[in-house]
């Protein structure tokens, strides 16, 4: 992986299958993926991936999106510095993600990574507020989580 990762991993909840190594691994995983689509002054990507409850991730929600529930995943982009570091904050609202695993019948494991990934695009600059942004990060999320073993999340 050419982009050098800068991670710091915050615990404001408890969530033990979530460790350190598996989160930094699915990041690293993504970064070496997307790199050919990654703009070439990227050098560092420097992330602070904090998992937070229902409460944080609500208040969270509230404050920075103006909408108050407690959310999947939030990501806060903070640009490409001159000297090539990008920064960015994700935010994972673990009872959400465990909801959601289990009401879409999906592997606890492979919706975290897919939400990990998802707030890695975001940090990227991707979004999916049209149509063709939506289809074109649903292509990456895709394609790199298909190269993780994990199946299409957008499939039933």
């Amino acid at each position: 992986m050419s982009v050098e990762l800068s991670l710091s991993v915050q615990f404001g909840t408890g969530a033990a299958e979530l460790p350190r190594w598996r989160l930094r691994r699915w990041i690293e995983r993504a970064l070496r993926e997307l790199e050919p689509e990654l703009d070439p002054a990227l050098l560092r990507a420097a992330l602070t991936l904090r998992l937070v409850d229902a409460r944080e991730g609500r208040r969270l929600n509230r404050e920075f999106r103006q909408r108050d529930y407690a959310t999947n995943v939030l990501t806060f982009e903070y640009g490409l510095a001159p000297d090539g570091t990008l920064a960015g904050d994700i935010v994972l609202c673990v009872p959400v993600l465990r909801r959601e695993a289990r009401e879409q019948h999906k592997p606890l494991l492979s919706h975290a990574a897919h939400l990990v990934l998802h707030g890695v695009l975001h940090a990227l600059g991707y979004d999916h507020i049209d149509p063709a942004e939506a289809d074109a990060m649903e292509t990456l999320e895709t394609r790199v989580l298909g190269k993780m073993g994990i199946p299409d999340p957008y499939r039933a």
